[in-house]
């Protein structure tokens, strides 16, 4: 098992964004969409591209991959600073893809399963890939694309999420992957729809 990495970068930033912009609403939600997900701050996205690359850079990497749509921007900056190709999970069966990977995911959000997919020849065999994504929350997607990985033959060497919803069951649900997990902000809670960090 991976042991907990102590880094100077303590992601102050990010963090201090949390704070100032985050809207926590109830039932456990958090909205970052002023500058993570929906209107994006590239510099901020910079930056966490640039953490991910740290603490991931003992790991040989080929690719980077993620699943549409939120986890595209922060993947694209890591692959751009890595020079690495990005792939990104689709989270649908697409009529022009005929030679699939695919799984099912449950999406607590929508409370519905559906089915995500890669195109085969873009996913090869002895492939290294780091996922990205912006959010841990109950893991499922993150445990969807780790299945897709499996099925590929290839090799997921970690995963780094800009968020991690602490109080909720990801870490757990991906723990048997035994893998380096990074998150670079955790929320410890969102009680009385208050923004607490860990």
């Amino acid at each position: 098992m991976f042991a907990p990495l102590l880094y100077f970068n303590d992601m102050k930033e990010l963090k201090d964004r949390i704070l100032s912009d985050g809207v926590a609403l109830e039932g456990g939600i958090l909205k970052v969409d002023s500058f993570i997900n929906h209107q994006m701050d590239p510099q901020l996205m910079m930056n966490i591209a640039r953490e991910f690359v740290r603490r991931f850079e003992a790991h040989t990497i080929d690719k980077i991959i993620t699943i549409e749509a939120s986890g595209i921007a922060p993947a694209i900056l890591v692959g751009y600073i890595l020079n690495k190709p990005v792939l990104f999970v689709k989270k649908s069966v697409p009529s022009t893809m005929s030679d699939m990977i695919c799984t099912e995911v449950f999406s607590f959000t929508k409370n519905r399963s559906y089915t995500v997919s890669v195109s085969r020849k873009y996913i090869s065999a002895g492939e290294k890939l780091l996922f990205i994504d912006d959010f841990l929350a109950n893991g499922n997607a993150a445990k969807g694309v780790a299945e897709i990985v499996s099925k590929a033959g290839a090799t997921l060497v970690g995963m780094g999420f800009i968020i991690e919803k602490g109080f909720q069951q990801g870490r757990k649900t991906l723990a048997h992957l035994d893998l380096q997990i990074e998150s670079l902000a955790i929320i410890e809670s969102l009680d009385n729809c208050q923004i607490k960090i860990r």
